[in-house]
């Protein structure tokens, strides 16, 4: 029997430091670097429908519910496939805040399309659409090759095939607060902010979990990308001596450690979550 509808899940990825990587091609331009990816992400629900009808859902801590319509980057992804559809997305983090949902929103409604319509596209041939929509359209360089699987990850190329390593000796919880959104293609499109962030870029790779922090954090200070929330938060974190660095891109700030909540709620919503086990994937098929 056809399934009436299709769920998807795709974690989202905070990236604690990256470098863009221009190539001739959105399939070969990205990025390198490294970051986490974590439990929390986007849920899409797709249905058949003769038009395509796109709503974003975000649940707030508080409980209320947020709606909009529309994504220009999987009605776009959606036009190359010369199919529509009825999707719903929703996610309980910030939106534009750095971690990693543009990319999450689309492997997951491209994951369930495919499964509802039978297109048999591959999981890589979903990869590779979803990578370039997020390249030409500005909104992320190396989230979608960190969310095809879980863990800490370390991105040597640009581009699908760019984790070259991926760790799970994370096991506690990581902590976030946001204090809104960084608009992602205008800090992509500016050629000088992206020659400080490539001048930022640490030459080594993460030995451990202390190490990753402490690249990610020389990287969110020479960038020149800390807003004054973030330092302020950060310092605060540093007196704990509470392992702390900047999302990017957003202007919140990521840790883990002891007393991270203590510290934290104080200054806004506190989210919670852990490393990712695996990437995006089908939950179920209604019938």
């Amino acid at each position: 029997m056809k399934a009436s509808a299709v769920i998807a899940f795709c974690p989202g990825h905070i990236s604690g430091y990256f470098r863009r990587v221009p190539g001739s091609s959105p399939a070969v331009t990205g990025s390198i670097g490294s970051g986490i990816v974590i439990s929390e992400g986007v849920t899409v629900t797709v249905r058949p429908s003769q038009e395509t009808r796109i709503e974003i859902k975000r649940t707030y801590p508080s409980g209320r519910v947020s709606s909009s319509s529309g994504s220009l980057l999987i009605s776009s992804a959606l036009e190359r496939l010369q199919v529509t559809a009825s999707i719903v997305t929703e996610c309980r983090l910030p939106i534009g805040a750095g971690f990693g949902l543009s990319a999450a929103a689309l492997l997951a409604s491209l994951c369930a399309t495919n499964r509802l319509l039978g297109l048999g596209m591959s999981s890589r041939e979903i990869a590779l659409l979803a990578h370039e929509e997020e390249v030409i359209h500005r909104t992320g360089l190396g989230d979608v090759s960190a969310c095809q699987g879980g863990g800490l990850v370390v991105r040597t190329r640009p581009g699908i095939d760019g984790v070259n390593e991926r760790r799970f000796d994370l096991t506690g919880p990581l902590y976030a607060v946001s204090f809104g959104p960084i608009h992602t293609p205008e800090v992509l499109g500016s050629e000088e902010r992206m020659r400080q962030v490539s001048a930022a870029f640490p030459a080594e790779t993460p030995k451990d979990i202390p190490d990753f922090f402490t690249l990610c954090r020389k990287f969110t200070e020479r960038s020149d990308l800390m807003t004054t929330e973030v330092k302020n938060t950060l310092e605060r974190c540093d007196a704990a001596g509470v392992p702390a660095s900047m999302t990017m891109l957003g202007n919140g700030v990521f840790a883990c450690g002891r007393d991270v909540c203590r510290i934290l709620e104080t200054l806004g919503d506190v989210y919670e979550f852990h490393v990712a086990q695996d990437g995006v994937h089908i939950v179920r098929e209604i019938a």
